[in-house]
Parts: structure tokens; C-alpha cells; sequence
């Protein structure tokens, strides 16, 4: 028995020790790969699949690979053969889909898609992708149904935010993609994107205010058009019965659009929903984080914060007269961040 539990413990021993020599070429692989040596990653990752080959990391990334190597058709084949994996993640349907999408396999992309989604209902991964389908071919009406899904059943995934938000923008109906936009910009901080984002935000505010004299003014953030719900009531919708009506009226005093203007408009649209009742009426995630900010005191920074890219001149100058408010919103921020989930949600089909 003693001989035994001695051979038992040097198996165990030896399994351990083989898992963490494939870690250690799991992770030299993975650095290679960053830096474009793809040849060398694929020899340590299969060293690494042969010293530990039930764990799942080391094939998907072989798969990734080769992958960037442009060379779809080994990557397919490492992906199907893992599909069944005990650990499988919803990572795979997407390189698996992405990998018959490059390969001129359109079908059989939406096929892995739908596939990952059997598996993972609740992935908003796999409605960005299949969107990015469509939007690799500019057809944004066809893309879009695809990111608004992704946004209701997996709201923290930001990527779907991102992608509507711009066509939104460019739409007639702007609204959507400012609100969107703005919950991107807070679920991904630092970003090239989240700089463009912001860019496009103030903009699209430009954009969609006009001033025609001193005491004329308009705004056109969505396309007035009103539809009737199931039960064949009359629905009115948010952007013409709350956010354009409200907005007139928080430009009153203003006789520019520019950074400063924009964050007053802002200030003011937030105090006027929160009143009659509009929160109850149309509730809306992001006001309600927008409030929260507000209440401690920061509303001014984040605003800046929101479209600072728009006019960097004017951020800069505000900045050099607030460094402490930006500093004191800076600190808080990094701690109470906008928590996004099925509890705390936006999306446009909720009104």
C-alpha cells in the first residue's frame, strides 16, 4: 500500500509538473503571437497541447493562430474538432464563424454563430458578429437588428453599443446613437474607440441643433413617427413625447453650440426629466447614472469628460480652470463606474 500511494503521489507530481511546463509555453506563445510571430507560437502552443492536452486554451489559441496567419482552413479544423469541449466558450463560435466568414463561407459563419448561440443564449458576441457580417458588406439596415439584440440580452458586452451607435448617428434618427454611444463610452474607458466615440457624439449634437436667429431655434434627433402597440393603442415614442420637447427647452439661454453650451444642455435636460414623471414613464439607465453623477457632484466633468474629443481647445481650457473638480470626478469615477446589466438597462425597443 505504501509502494502505491508513493507511485500515486510521483504520478500526481509529474501531471503537475507537465501542466505547468505547458502553462509557461502557453504563455511564451501567446507574447510571440502578440508580436506577430505566429510560426513560433504554433510550436509552443502544440508542445503545450501535448504536455497538457485536456485543457482547452491551448487549441483555441492554436486555432487563433493560425488564424491571423490567414490560414482559415487549419483553423476551422482545430475549432470543429473542440466544439464538444467540456470548457468550450462562446471565443470559439466567434473565431469559428469569423474564420468561415474570411474564407468566403458565408452561411457557414451564421451557421457557427447560430450554433454558439444554441450554446450560449445570453452571448451578445455572437449578434455583433453576425452583424459585422453585414456591415463588412455596408449594409447597415440589415446589421443593426443584429446589434440591438446583442444590447438587450447581453448589455454589458459594449462592442454591440459601439457598432449601433454609429449607424444611429448617421441615421435620422441621431437619438439612439447619442444614447448609445454614451453608455459605450462608459462601458469602455480609453480606447481608440471610446476617443472616436466621443468625437461623434459631440458632432452628432451639432448636428442636430440648429440655431436660425437669437431666439430660433431646432432640434432633430429622431424621426417623428408614431405607432401603434399590439393591443392597438396609440404609442408615442420617447424621442418626440420627452427628448426633443425637453431638449428645446434646456437650450433656452443659449445662443451657441460649443463644448461649454452642449454641457449646460445637458445639465438642464437631465433636471427637467426627472420631473412629471418622465423617469417613471420612459426609464432610462443612463439618466438614472447620469443623476447618480450629479448627486456627487461631478456632473460638470463627466459632461467634458462625455465630449472632450469634440473640441479638445475647450476641454483644455476648461480643464486649466478645474483641474481639482476634474481630479476629484477622475477618482470617484474609477470607483463608481455605470453598472450595466439585465437590471440596469437601456435599449430602444423597451418603449
Amino acid at each position: 500500500m505504501l509502494i502505491s500511494a508513493i507511485l500515486l503521489t510521483v504520478i500526481s507530481m509529474n501531471a503537475q509538473n507537465k501542466k505547468e511546463q505547458a502553462l509557461a509555453k502557453g504563455q511564451e506563445a501567446v507574447e510571440l503571437m502578440d508580436n506577430g510571430r505566429f510560426d513560433e507560437s504554433i510550436k509552443l502552443l502544440e508542445q503545450a497541447q501535448k504536455l497538457d492536452p485536456d485543457r482547452f486554451d491551448y487549441p483555441y489559441e492554436l486555432a487563433l493562430a493560425h488564424y491571423l496567419k490567414e490560414d482559415y482552413k487549419t483553423a476551422i479544423k482545430i475549432l470543429e474538432k473542440n466544439k464538444n469541449h467540456p470548457d468550450v466558450t462562446d471565443r470559439l463560435f466567434q473565431l469559428l464563424g469569423n474564420s468561415y466568414d474570411y474564407s468566403g463561407q458565408e452561411q457557414k459563419a451564421f451557421d457557427a454563430y447560430d450554433e454558439g448561440l444554441q450554446r450560449f443564449p445570453k452571448s451578445g458576441m455572437m449578434y455583433l458578429e453576425k452583424g459585422n457580417i453585414h456591415w463588412g458588406k455596408e449594409e447597415y439596415g440589415e446589421a443593426l437588428p443584429y446589434y440591438e439584440k446583442g444590447i438587450e440580452i447581453d448589455p454589458a458586452f459594449s462592442s454591440n453599443y459601439y457598432r449601433a451607435a454609429r449607424i444611429y448617428c448617421s441615421s435620422t434618427e441621431p437619438l439612439w446613437g447619442i444614447l448609445y454611444g454614451e453608455i459605450f463610452l462608459n462601458l469602455e474607458r480609453g480606447s481608440t474607440r471610446t476617443e472616436e466615440m466621443s468625437k461623434l457624439l459631440y458632432d452628432t449634437y451639432k448636428e442636430n441643433i440648429k440655431f436660425k436667429s437669437d431666439t430660433s431655434y431646432s432640434v432633430s434627433f429622431c424621426g417623428n413617427t408614431i405607432t401603434m402597440g399590439s393591443q392597438g393603442e396609440m404609442k408615442l415614442p420617447f424621442g418626440l413625447m420627452v427628448y426633443e420637447p425637453l431638449m428645446l427647452i434646456a437650450i433656452v439661454g443659449e445662443k451657441t453650440i460649443d463644448m461649454n453650451a452642449l454641457c449646460n444642455i445637458r445639465s438642464r435636460f437631465l433636471d427637467l426629466y426627472f420631473q412629471n414623471d418622465n423617469s417613471s414613464k420612459y426609464p432610462n439607465a443612463l439618466f438614472d447614472y447620469q443623476k447618480k453623477v450629479k448627486e456627487a457632484g461631478h456632473l460638470d466633468a463627466y459632461n467634458h469628460w462625455i465630449l472632450l474629443k469634440g473640441d479638445e481647445n475647450a476641454f483644455d481650457k476648461w480643464y486649466d480652470k478645474n483641474k481639482t473638480a476634474w481630479d476629484d470626478f477622475i477618482k470617484w469615477f474609477t470607483d463608481y463606474g455605470m453598472v450595466v446589466d439585465e437590471g440596469h438597462r437601456f435599449y430602444s425597443g423597451q418603449y
